[in-house]
Parts: C-alpha cells; structure tokens; sequence
C-alpha cells in the first residue's frame, strides 16, 4: 500500500518538474517577450556620447557590431543628435563665444550629417592628442577636428575621404631673425619649434631633421602662439590656414608668418596633408553613408561654399583623393 502511494507521488512530482522546465524555457525565446528584454538590459554600453551612450538594438545586437554595422547612425537619428569630437582648433573646428560650435570640418558635418537625418550636432571639446582615444572610449561618435589621415591613424579610426589638401606654415618674430624659411633651417640653425601635441608637424619635422630636443610640443594652438611671444620657442608650426587664424586673432605686431615658407620635402615629395572626419572603426557603415553624402556636396560645388567662410580657397580641394589611398601610403 505504501509502495503503491510512493509511486504515485513519485509521478506527480515528474509531471509538475517537465510543465516548469517548459515554463522557463519560453523566457529565451525570439519574439517580443522576457527573453529579449533581458538581452537587451544587459548588453554591454559601449556606444557614443556623455548621456551615457547609445543604447544597444534588442533586434540588431551590440551597437556597432557586425549584425548592426550603422547601430551608431540609427541611435543618433532616433534621439535626434549626435556628439563630436573637436580640439577647439581654429578654422577646423572651435567654440565660439556664445557656445556655438563652428568651423570647416563642423559646418561640412552638419550638412552631411542633416542629410542623413540627424537634426543637431554637439560637441565635447577634448586636447588633439587625445581625440582618438575618446572616440574609441565611446566619449563621442566621430571626430571633426580637420585631423591629417596618414597610415598609423587609420589603424585605429576609421577615416571619411577628405574634405580639404593643405600645406604647412610658420610664424616667426617679427623679421626673422633667425631666416627660418623651412624644416631644415630650423634644424641646422637649432631653433626651437612649437608644435600642438599629436599633430602631425610632429613626424614632419622630425622626417627633415629636426632632433627631438628642438620640437617643444604644447596643448593647443594659443598656447603656441603664447611660446613665441614669450621667446621660449623661436617658431611655431601648423597647417596654413589655421596659422593665419592664430596669427590673425593674436593681432601681434611682433610676430609674422614666413611668407616664402618652402614646404616639406619628404622621400623626393612635397607633403600635402588631406583632412577628413573619422569613425570608430566598428562603424564603417556610418563611414559610408557619410561619404555617400560628402560626394554629393562635393559634386555639387557646395563643399567649397561651406569652406571659404574658414579662409579655404579652390586651391584647398582634395581633388578625387580618398581615404583608402592615403591609408595604404
């Protein structure tokens, strides 16, 4: 009798076990239910701007993963913003006094980037040197600093093609003491050179003989401009256009841009350096769209019209270089 009511309560202990082993499994499953919710709540947050980033896509997976390559691009248009990296480095991109941010490479983002439907762009402003690293981090989304794209960056980002091809420029004291009209004066006269930390100057000088102890790296282009008046550098160093600016703004009659500048030779060529926007290197969807768009303002003359307010002239134009040719140099 016992056994006999062992064994049945033994069976309706093995029929309850199956019915909530069932129950549970249905939390894993793919439609609009607990499972999903779950995944979604936590994934990791790795995407882009200081609210605490983009949200991951239940549908799509991880932001920027291979399942949901332009995840960073749908984000932005959903909340209707996007954050950009800049160096407050002018005519590139800078804060003006009211709080609105402006420049070559920002008037040239806002367009594209409205074009693909993102009705505002903020910015985080952060020291040049280190702007890829905040994008890698998830502190913004893209870079619009007018950042040089050459081989060792574009193994960490992933570029745009360019907006503009610029040369190299110095500024002196009033009548040149020294005669620096190159790299190489400076280096075979051992003046010494201001330069903004991660610039791109940096591999330039160095490639036309400057020593290391002579490139005085600084924070940002005022406080270049603050060595020379002081006579703590004997030069400083920067991209053409955004030299004049400095130079333009410093109002400093003691002061003077080298006008008959050669520009570097390096390996038998004149270096031009081509600036463009960069991506996290996950969001190469993002990239393409942005590109699909910044042809068409090039194809229909605009990007010109949004660079000559920054001082960019037809001379500025980066012609039909793109960003897989100056990354495979």
């Amino acid at each position: 009798m016992r056994k006999g009511l062992f064994l049945v309560m033994l069976g309706l202990m093995l029929v309850l076990t199956a019915a909530c082993g069932s129950a549970n499994e249905g939390d894993t499953g793919n439609g609009n239910g607990a499972g999903t919710n779950t995944q979604t709540n936590t994934d990791d947050d790795t995407g882009g701007t200081n609210d605490g980033g983009a949200e991951n896509d239940p549908a799509t997976g991880e932001n920027g993963s291979p399942a949901d390559e332009d995840g960073t691009l749908s984000k932005a248009i959903e909340r209707g913003y996007i954050t950009v990296g800049f160096a407050n480095e002018e005519p590139y991109a800078y804060m003006q006094a009211d709080g609105t941010l402006t420049g070559e490479a920002v008037e040239i983002a806002k367009a594209v980037l409205g074009n693909l439907g993102i009705e505002e762009v903020r910015g985080e402003l952060t020291e040049f040197s280190g702007l890829i690293s905040g994008l890698q981090a998830g502190r913004f989304d893209v870079i619009t600093a007018g950042m040089f794209v050459n081989p060792t960056r574009c193994a960490q980002v992933a570029f745009a093609d360019p907006e503009y091809r610029i040369g190299e420029a110095i500024a002196v004291k009033a009548g040149n003491p020294l005669e620096l009209r190159s790299y190489e004066d400076i280096g075979s006269k051992e003046a010494k050179v201001a330069v903004m930390t991660g610039a791109e100057e940096i591999a330039l000088l160095e490639k036309s003989g400057v020593p290391a102890s002579l490139i005085i790296q600084v924070p940002d282009q005022n406080a270049a401009i603050s060595a020379l008046q002081a006579g703590r550098v004997d030069a400083i160093t920067m991209t053409g256009p955004a030299l004049q600016s400095r130079l333009d703004t410093a109002n400093d009659a003691n002061l003077e841009r080298v006008a008959d500048f050669e520009q570097p030779v390096i390996d038998g060529e004149s270096v031009f350096g081509y600036g463009a926007s960069a991506f996290r290197q996950q969001d190469t969807a993002f990239r393409d769209a942005f590109n699909t768009e910044l042809q068409k303002l090039k194809d229909a003359g605009e990007l010109l019209t949004l660079m000559e307010p920054f001082g960019f002239t037809e001379e500025e134009l980066p012609g039909d270089m793109t960003a897989e040719a100056l990354c495979s140099e």
